[in-house]
């Protein structure tokens, strides 16, 4: 430890799973660095675990298994729009990494094509969306929380 660093630890973070230290002050905030190369989670446990990065996964008290979302419409196709989301992210940071940008654009044309199927099947998922037909269709019915386990998506 180095008391000229508030107590934390002089070794370089490495890409694991993310902890809070135990030294951290309540209301500073703490974000652990994003090494290059950085492992990835399957997209299961990176819907579960709020990042695609296991060495920024900070524990949070709500985490859901992987094993008890649904399988449904929505659900794959949030997962997409997250993975599109985590990587928009790391490529702010990150933009020479070609790898990651390939699985960006994947991602966004696989998010794309799922929108536009959710959208055929069930309805507008935004304002925009709701006004391509020739109709307005935003209030159509049935909404997505009216849907009971087993029944639409």
């Amino acid at each position: 430890m180095n008391p000229d660093n508030g107590g934390t630890n002089t070794r370089p973070c490495a890409d694991a799973c993310g902890t809070m230290p135990a030294c951290a002050p309540l209301a500073v905030p703490y974000v652990p660095f994003q090494q290059q190369g950085s492992r990835k989670y399957n997209q299961a446990d990176a819907l579960a675990n709020g990042t695609v990065f296991p060495g920024l996964n900070l524990p949070f008290h709500l985490k859901t298994e992987a094993a008890a979302l649904p399988d449904s419409h929505s659900t794959q196709l949030q997962a997409l729009l997250f993975v599109v989301t985590e990587l928009g992210l790391y490529l702010d940071t990150h933009q020479d990494d070609a790898e990651a940008f390939q699985l960006f654009r994947q991602y966004a044309e696989m998010a794309r094509e799922a929108k536009k199927r959710y959208e055929e099947m069930h309805g507008p998922l935004t304002k925009l969306s709701a006004g391509q037909d020739q109709a307005y269709r935003w209030l159509d019915d049935p909404w997505p929380w009216e849907f009971k386990n087993g029944e639409g998506d």
